[in-house]
């Protein structure tokens, strides 16, 4: 089969299209043709900070159907359209094929096309898990989307806005109108303006991207607020670990998301996408061998949604 691997004696695009061995499942594992797959910044980051994975090949968002299964495999058959997450089971998804424990997996409605469903998992469980697990996000509520432009931010906009919360997103300039079109009440080019100088005051605050500092978000939240950092600068991420606890005064709560895929989460996504209820935005897609570019153009920032990669077509 085809896929992009990893290698790093080819310098300088150490991600090489190329044949390499079909994986066969065993035990809970199924085999799928993948058909799409999304980038995120989990495999550009890991590429960058060299965390390989042990099959050389990145890729975790997939969308394909199953073609084959393993002995111990209960809830899925051959032919089924499934997607998931499988960063946690080693990723493999810039592949023709990955074999991959069911247990990462949910079915794929058939009125959604691959390319959509493709985008869900990650992005949309991080944003899920995000408000609803650690923001503990309620109606009524005001809510800061920072990042709002991108995948995990698109999905946030419009998560927020079904849990009935007054949605401000932060995005650049190119992406104000995409995340005034997912339901926003507020936009904020951060080009213009600056959230940390007004008085507005937030509920939550999903910090996906950006690099401001912690007590920029404690005085942009309600005494009882939560800020919950999803992403961002390493520097940020590490002083949201470090301090994290010490600056979580009062009733205020400043949390870091360590997203976790679930089949129930995916069911509940997948079925908001199939009632019309959340959309995919999609920003540019490549075929297979143009998976290096597409890293690249992901990695630069500034996506509007999401980066696809169609595989068998």
């Amino acid at each position: 089969m085809k896929a992009v691997v990893y290698d790093k004696s080819n310098k300088p695009d150490v991600l090489v299209h190329r044949e390499v061995e079909k994986p066969l499942p065993i035990a809970d594992q199924v085999l799928i043709k993948i058909m799409a797959v999304s980038v995120n910044a989990a495999d550009y980051r890991s590429l960058r900070y060299g965390i390989i994975p042990k099959t050389n090949i990145y890729g975790a968002d997939v969308a394909g159907t199953i073609e084959a299964v393993g002995p111990e495999v209960k809830h899925f058959k051959i032919g089924d359209e499934v997607f998931g997450d499988i960063l946690k089971w080693g990723s493999g998804g810039f592949a023709e094929y990955v074999a991959v424990s069911e247990e990462a997996l949910a079915f794929k409605p058939a009125s959604v096309s691959f390319e959509s469903t493709a985008t869900v998992s990650m992005a949309g469980i991080t944003a899920l898990q995000g408000l609803r697990d650690l923001g503990r996000i309620q109606p009524g509520q005001k809510v800061l989307i920072i990042g709002a432009g991108g995948g995990v931010g698109n999905f946030a906009v419009q998560l927020a806005k079904y849990y009935g919360a007054h949605v401000t997103g932060i995005c650049g300039p190119q992406n104000v109108e995409i995340v005034k079109s997912l339901g926003a009440d507020r936009v904020i080019d951060y080009t213009e303006n600056n959230f940390t100088e007004e008085k507005f005051k937030y509920d939550l605050i999903l910090a996906v991207h950006g690099s401001y500092r912690l007590t920029q978000f404690r005085r942009a939240l309600t005494p009882n607020g939560i800020m919950v950092m999803a992403g961002g600068a390493l520097l940020q991420l590490f002083r949201q670990m470090a301090f994290g606890g010490l600056f979580s005064m009062g009733g205020q709560k400043m949390q870091l998301l360590k997203a976790e895929p679930n089949r129930k989460d995916l069911v509940f996504l997948i079925k908001l996408v199939e009632e019309g209820k959340l959309k995919t935005v999609i920003d540019r897609t490549y075929p297979l061998a143009e998976t290096a570019e597409a890293m690249k153009y992901a990695n630069h920032g500034h996506t509007l949604g999401k980066v696809v990669i169609r595989v068998n077509e």
